[in-house]
């Protein structure tokens, strides 16, 4: 059974979280005791997934009060912290509600009970938003339905339970027979590594398909829902893992309700998209794989982490407040 994401150690006063790199070969867990370890292991993705990373953003600023020898130095880490990976809204949404607190707080004593408080705090909030994500979710699936989604947006990618997964779970837990399509998410293999693990840790049916065969699956009606996750909704769309723009365009034309599930923390309605900064990463992760060479060495490589999905392909989001259309949370948002 796999452990939860991320959490503290209280003896050691130590960030634990599972090594997701290693996944599925090895199940191995990773401390990081200082906030430089915990951004390397953000950058290099050991520790992914918009809420887990909302979760390590507070708890790294606990670990800076830790290692701090005055409130400066706190700031300073989390400035670097909250910078870390620019595209989804929760890791600088979790460093800023830990820093209100230290912000409160009158000695780094003070300011190390507070952060860490909070940190934990959010970490039970995740678990207890994603099962209410999941309760209303599960109300959109029916029996015998097929699910298509990408990347993952499961347990490990939230302290644990997930979001778009969670749905599945949900769904599962009342009794409903659900099958789970998961697109292999390139370059890094979210979805083979991470999202087939974890549903056959579940006992829940699952067929991994290249992202390019998305299309054929829809084209012979193998795909009756389509639930995926976000890392930021803003005013006119949401982010999220590179190739969800083109399983919204191709739901759309096969009439396949498209969902997006996530928690409030991920919404950013004051932005458009436009505002919103998209992650490049490394031309090695398309040039090399598990090491391997398997592009040319000079080839020109572009490699955006997210894509940009609009609002008009989205048929509902799926928060723990309920279920709404983009028109609605539009509303939501002028009151």
């Amino acid at each position: 059974m796999l452990p939860r994401t991320i959490e503290w150690d209280d003896e050691r006063n130590v960030i634990k979280m599972v090594d997701q790199t290693l996944l599925p070969a090895r199940l191995e867990v990773l401390e990081c005791g200082d906030v430089d370890s915990l951004i390397k292991a953000i950058k290099e993705m050991k520790i992914r997934g918009a809420p887990a990373l909302g979760v390590a953003g507070a708890f790294g600023v606990a670990l800076a009060t830790f290692n701090a020898n005055s409130f400066e130095d706190v700031e300073e880490a989390a400035r670097k912290l909250s910078t870390a990976r620019p595209t989804a809204v929760n890791l600088s949404y979790g460093v800023s509600r830990a820093m209100q607190r230290v912000r409160a707080a009158k000695s780094l004593e003070e300011a190390r009970r507070a952060a860490l408080e909070e940190a934990k705090k959010m970490a039970e909030e995740d678990v207890a938003t994603n099962r209410k994500i999941g309760e209303y979710g599960a109300n959109l699936l029916e029996d015998d339905d097929n699910v298509l989604t990408i990347c993952n947006a499961g347990k490990l990618a939230c302290v644990d339970y997930g979001t778009a997964l969670g749905v599945v779970r949900a769904a599962v837990e009342k009794g409903k027979r659900i099958r789970v399509f998961a697109c292999e998410t390139r370059p890094l293999n979210q979805g083979s590594r991470l999202t087939a693990f974890e549903l056959l840790e579940d006992g829940i049916p699952v067929t991994l398909i290249t992202d390019s065969m998305s299309g054929f699956v829809m084209q012979r009606r193998l795909v009756s829902k389509v639930i995926v996750g976000a890392d930021r909704v803003v005013s006119d769309g949401f982010f999220n893992k590179i190739g969800t723009y083109s399983l919204a365009v191709l739901a759309k034309h096969h009439n396949i309700p498209f969902y997006v599930a996530a928690p409030l923390s991920s919404f950013d309605l004051e932005k458009r998209s436009g505002e919103v900064e998209i992650e490049i990463r490394s031309a090695d992760e398309l040039k090399f794989f598990c090491g391997v060479q398997i592009a040319p060495l000079d080839v020109d490589v572009y490699n955006p982490a997210f894509d940009f999905t609009p609002h008009e392909l989205v048929t509902a989001f799926i928060t723990e407040k309920g279920i709404f259309t983009p028109e609605e949370l539009l509303e939501l948002k002028r009151r």
